[in-house]
């Protein structure tokens, strides 16, 4: 029997249907709902051969956990298409660009994260297995579709994890409000790897200290700090701005 979860929302299921429609077991719909948006989601249903089942909104709020499922909400196969990151480093045509998050335990957090990652062309998104909150179904509906785009993969040691990313040649770096180096003064258009701490707690010790370099970015107003999602945000596209002038 295999291990199963639920996600809801329309973007996360048709981002789920059309990545891999052969893991989504059964979708259930709101009879209530009638309108285009879901007429268009039962056609894609329909097209990918996923069982559809019209339940009444008590039932669907019982299957979704009570959250804002829009009347939409899927059992979806639970097991990852990727497992290990070098089944993605090893496919790569281009320098590898990660994103490791260091123990984020906000589901909204994680799922704007998946969604920079998604926009900036991160090839992974890396996390420990223990203290981070890992995908469930509020993440994907924040991911806005991203969770089925981005590979997303847990590791039992994150510092060993890191070595092994270093061992490819890939560079480590940390973002750190305390580094000298700020992050319009650091150039690195090669492989790199980007580590960004928990919400409050930053990088765990061991972590910083396995990083080539640490980063901060430069705050120029009266808050002390960003969200962990908004500062993946700014990194991803930083260094994507500096592959796309490197390669012009």
């Amino acid at each position: 029997m295999a291990e199963t979860r639920v996600i809801h929302g329309f973007h996360a299921i048709t981002a789920r249907i059309r990545q891999h429609a052969d893991s989504v077991l059964e979708l259930y719909v709101d009879t209530n709902r009638r309108d285009p948006r879901v007429r268009d989601l039962l056609k894609l249903a329909e097209g990918g051969s996923v069982r559809v089942v019209q339940v009444d909104t008590k039932r669907l709020d019982g299957i979704a956990g009570n959250a804002r499922h829009q009347g939409v909400v899927a059992r979806v196969d639970a097991a990852q298409k990727v497992r290990h990151l070098d089944d993605v480093l090893d496919t790569l045509t281009e320098p590898a660009l990660i994103l490791v998050l260091d123990g984020v335990q906000d589901p909204h957090n994680l799922g704007a994260c998946l969604r920079s990652a998604d926009a900036f062309g991160v090839h992974a998104v890396v996390a420990p297995k223990d203290r981070a909150v890992g995908l469930n179904a509020t993440v994907e509906k924040v991911a806005c579709g991203a969770a089925e785009t981005v590979p997303y993969i847990t590791v039992t040691n994150l510092a060993r994890t890191l070595r092994e990313l270093q061992e490819r040649n890939i560079f480590v770096v940390g973002a750190d409000s305390e580094a000298e180096t700020d992050l319009y003064g650091f150039q690195h258009p090669g492989p790199l790897a980007w580590v960004l701490g928990a919400e409050g707690e930053g990088l765990r010790r061991l972590t910083r200290e396995t990083c080539d370099q640490l980063v901060r970015i430069p705050m120029l107003g009266s808050v002390a700090s960003l969200n962990v999602s908004v500062s993946a945000g700014v990194c991803l596209s930083e260094s994507r701005r500096q592959r796309t002038h490197e390669a012009k």
